[in-house]
């Protein structure tokens, strides 16, 4: 399980940072919201992955193989803000769409 978790952050980090460099700034939202739901697995991975194991104290109260709740709040919490921020992202793409005519990074087009 955590192999593929590992590769599974892996390429969407991949993904991202190539994302980050296109020259248009969709590309470049999309590209961030890769990298945030990235680290986002990261952060969730780091809890622990545990399976068959269920997620409530039995009878007995042993602790021990329960996950920890403190990664899982932490990407709740990321998971609203990154919508948020892409939220943003995406009104300041379109008003810089509207200003300039482009949606490239630099403001140039690819009319000469």
């Amino acid at each position: 399980m955590e192999l593929i978790l590992s590769i599974a952050i892996g390429v969407m980090t991949t993904c991202g940072v190539w994302l980050l460099l296109r020259p248009r700034t969709y590309q470049v939202i999309i590209g961030l919201s890769l990298l945030s739901y990235a680290v986002n697995l990261f952060i969730f991975g780091v809890g622990g992955v545990k399976t068959n194991v269920p997620p409530i104290l039995e009878k007995s109260g042993a602790a021990g193989h329960l996950a920890d709740p403190v990664p899982q709040a932490l990407v709740l919490t990321a998971i609203v803000i990154g919508f948020a921020t892409t939220a943003l992202f995406l009104v300041v793409l379109l008003a810089s769409r509207g200003l300039t005519g482009t949606d490239h990074v630099d403001g140039r087009s690819d009319r000469k």
